[in-house]
């Protein structure tokens, strides 16, 4: 087990105290992010992607984003997904957990904290509306993209993550 070490301004052992292993910086000073994704791909065999536009250089993602306070990740994935390219979509069967940390120098906001993004990524298909870009958002455009030109795109690593995911063998709840 690691020693407990007392945090810098602080008084009493226990209050106070935090287990380190490892030189790891102390378990409660980064920030979490909670994100839900959806991997779409169509009968042609093209992935809808997003083009992500908050890193110094855009870069496609999948469609998705963070999980708001009151939803569910499913829920989160359903509405961030319209959000970034105009469809409706159903979510068919969950893909995996991700997840990702991001020293404080990476992160595209000014901070000292790291980041732990917990990523949820689902197997989903249209069901009704029309390909659009979001306005105002984190993304500039949606695209129908070719599986096999993927790997000549600037994109996160979230992409081949997801792409590379089988299906699991439960399909996510409904009606949350």
């Amino acid at each position: 087990m690691a020693p407990l070490r007392q945090r810098p301004g602080t008084t009493g052992a226990i209050a106070s105290a935090a287990v380190t292993t490892h030189g790891s910086p102390d378990y409660r000073d980064f920030d979490t992010r909670l994100a839900a994704y959806a991997r779409i791909i169509d009968e042609h065999d093209r992935v809808l992607l997003a083009l992500w536009n908050e890193a110094a250089q855009k870069k496609w993602t999948m469609p998705g984003g963070g999980v708001e306070l009151p939803e569910s990740p499913e829920a989160a994935a359903v509405r961030e997904v319209f959000e970034e390219t105009g469809y409706h979509i159903e979510l068919t069967a969950l893909l995996g957990v991700d997840t990702l940390i991001l020293p404080a120098q990476r992160r595209p906001i000014d901070t000292d904290r790291a980041l732990k993004a917990v990523r949820v990524v689902y197997a989903g298909r249209v069901v009704d509306g029309q390909l659009r870009h979001e306005q105002g958002g984190t993304t500039d455009e949606a695209r129908w993209v070719p599986i096999g030109e993927v790997a000549a795109l600037a994109r996160v690593t979230l992409v081949d993550l997801a792409l590379a995911m089988p299906p699991a063998v439960l399909s996510p709840p409904k009606g949350r």
